[in-house]
């Protein structure tokens, strides 16, 4: 069960929170408050592992307030403007939703945040890099990541995207995905530079399987079904000259 702050200077937005969170048994209601600064109180004396943060608030912004937080928990903004969703993404927040929030996309946060609780909780008695790929071997389109406690073959046609969760990765295939305990630079270090591409210090993307880009967002298609991902502001000038060289 994950402890829950929510944060938000509008009643009547608490109020939906809270009945959605009264819905959901991974939850458990710490405190809901009006201000960053009672927040900031609560995380000083309470076990928080998910924090509902509303954007424009007085006194403190919920950005600027993460910003204070040495170790905040996992965060999800909430907010009626769409366009500070970068600004959250950059904060490596968990997930960004627009109010006024309905029940399906709270679900699909609170899923995201016990995804990645899980990770952390998970016992792993050392941490175990990936083989490292033998030397001359740029003509191979695989490697092998360590997973469950075994290597598995990851193969280069098969990967979507990667997302970093905090000291793990996910990388999403076409059919499934592959958790592995390591860093987003080794990982990336390991990958065929042509093919994938850094957008975010939180993802990788394969840009074959790019279907469109939109402002600040890279649209992929996961299971059919299309999937953004945001582009950080220090890789998207890289990300948009490999575009150019392949637009008509």
């Amino acid at each position: 069960m994950l402890n829950v702050l929510i944060v938000d200077d509008e009643p009547l937005a608490l109020d939906v929170l809270e009945t959605y969170i009264a819905q959901m048994p991974e939850l458990n209601l710490v405190k809901r408050c009006s201000n960053a600064l009672e927040a900031n109180e609560v995380l000083q004396t309470n076990t928080v592992e998910l924090m509902f943060l509303d954007i424009q608030m007085p006194q403190l912004t919920g950005i600027d307030f993460v910003k204070t937080l040495k170790r905040p928990p996992m965060v999800v903004f909430t907010t009626a403007y769409p366009n500070y969703a970068i600004q959250g993404f950059d904060l490596n927040a968990l997930d960004y939703l627009l109010k006024p929030i309905s029940l399906e996309r709270f679900v699909k946060a609170v899923n995201k945040a016990v995804e990645q609780s899980d990770l952390q909780q998970r016992e792993t008695p050392a941490v175990v890099p990936s083989t490292p790929a033998p030397p001359g071997n740029d003509e191979l389109d695989f490697f092998f990541v360590k997973a469950d406690k075994k290597l598995v073959k990851v193969n280069f046609d098969d990967i979507i995207y990667i997302e970093g969760l905090k000291d793990y990765v996910i990388i999403r295939l076409q059919n499934g995905r592959v958790i592995t305990l390591q860093t987003m630079k080794s990982l990336e270090d390991r990958l065929p530079a042509g093919r994938f591409k850094r957008i975010h210090r939180s993802y990788i993307v394969a840009m074959d399987k790019i279907t469109a880009i939109e402002g600040n967002m890279v649209e992929v298609a996961e299971k059919n079904v299309p999937k953004l991902l945001p582009i950080g502001k220090n890789y998207r000038d890289e990300l948009l000259d490999m575009i150019d060289k392949n637009r008509l």
